[in-house]
């Protein structure tokens, strides 16, 4: 007999290097799932942590592993204090994504860090994570997931688009659930920023202050990834190949970069949800605090926009991870092949026991 009632922590970290979102979740299921989060927080890395994991492309697999063992270590220890700090002792598991060191599904590869089995001894919890490594195997791209969580927590709205790192989108199309990567946001915002000696684009401000160079928006525009098909996800390396070579070859200022590709991603997002009309977008992610990009969006859809509270906005990945874990406890599927490409649907991830 199934349960219908599960206290997990959900776990994730970004491509957008904000920190670690923890957040302790209750599900219940009675004809439908309903979640309530009671306590959640965003752990920032320190500077070292910061700089190990901006430099993750350039490592060989051997290094890879050595750092693998590290963050591993240091995702437990920050989980042990979430547990203590919230005095939590009803928890039947932890959830969590782990940080994405190398995606390129393309040569069936996936690496998440911080997945190792000692996850579950230094926690001393049960502890389901590693949700991509199987869905690569099964011809997929490993992502989205979090469409899953979308159909069944969030099904009132007709997309849901998550501002992080990427942009990514997931929506129901003739009863299947579709989703898939736009295009990059704050992993390529927050890299320019940075330039400044600052960690983000404040409301947008600087990049409302730049002027848009055409040429650049028109070459971003045009690059092969936006006329392919979904299913189709992007990574780091992806950034680095085709992304920032391109903006720096144009020696222009940092506001004027910013501009630029604020009005690119704008274009990119309401290319997608335009496909539909008179239908609401529920907007989650850290790029929802960039006033500019969303007056972007609003300015070239008439769409309605839907912004949900804080814990939604900042949480809402963590919560799904959570909810993940729950589905593969259920031992029911929680990755869904018309999202990832995978030749089925099925249930990931690996359940680790202390």
């Amino acid at each position: 007999m199934l349960k219908n009632s599960y206290n997990v922590i959900g776990v994730m970290s970004g491509t957008s290097l904000d920190g670690i979102d923890l957040a302790y979740i209750t599900f219940t299921h009675n004809k439908k799932w309903e979640f309530t989060i009671h306590k959640a927080e965003t752990v920032k890395y320190s500077q070292q942590w910061l700089k190990k994991l901006k430099s993750l492309v350039a490592l060989s697999i051997s290094e890879l592993k050595v750092l693998d063992d590290d963050y591993t270590t240091h995702l437990s220890e920050i989980i042990k204090k979430f547990i203590a700090k919230h005095n939590i002792t009803t928890l039947d598991t932890v959830c969590s994504h782990g940080h994405t060191a190398l995606h390129r599904p393309e040569n069936r590869l996936t690496y998440q860090i911080g997945n190792l089995p000692k996850i579950a001894l230094i926690t001393k919890q049960k502890v389901v994570c590693d949700f991509r490594v199987e869905d690569v195997e099964l011809g997929g791209q490993g992502a989205p997931l979090v469409p899953i969580g979308d159909r069944l927590l969030f099904s009132e709205y007709d997309f849901c688009l998550n501002l992080g790192g990427f942009a990514n989108i997931s929506s129901e199309i003739d009863n299947e659930r579709i989703a898939y990567d736009i295009c990059p946001v704050n992993i390529v915002l927050n890299h320019y920023v940075n330039k400044l000696d600052l960690d983000y684009d404040d409301k947008g401000k600087i990049g409302s202050s730049g002027e848009i160079n055409i040429e650049l928006l028109n070459d971003l525009n045009s690059l092969e990834f936006y006329k392919k098909e979904h299913p189709k996800s992007l990574g780091l390396e992806w950034v680095k190949t085709e992304i920032l070579p391109l903006v720096d070859s144009y020696n222009l200022q940092v506001n004027d970069i910013l501009r630029t590709l604020i009005e690119h991603t704008s274009i990119q997002i309401t290319k997608e949800i335009n496909k539909k009309s008179n239908v609401t977008v529920l907007i989650t992610g850290g790029g929802v605090y960039n006033d500019f990009l969303i007056k972007s969006i609003k300015d070239k859809t008439k769409n309605e926009i839907v912004i949900p509270n804080q814990l939604i906005i900042e949480f809402k990945e963590a919560l799904i991870f959570g909810f993940l874990g729950v589905l593969k406890l259920r031992d029911e599927v929680n990755c869904l092949s018309s999202v990832t490409g995978a030749f089925k649907n099925h249930s990931s991830g690996k359940i680790y026991i202390h």
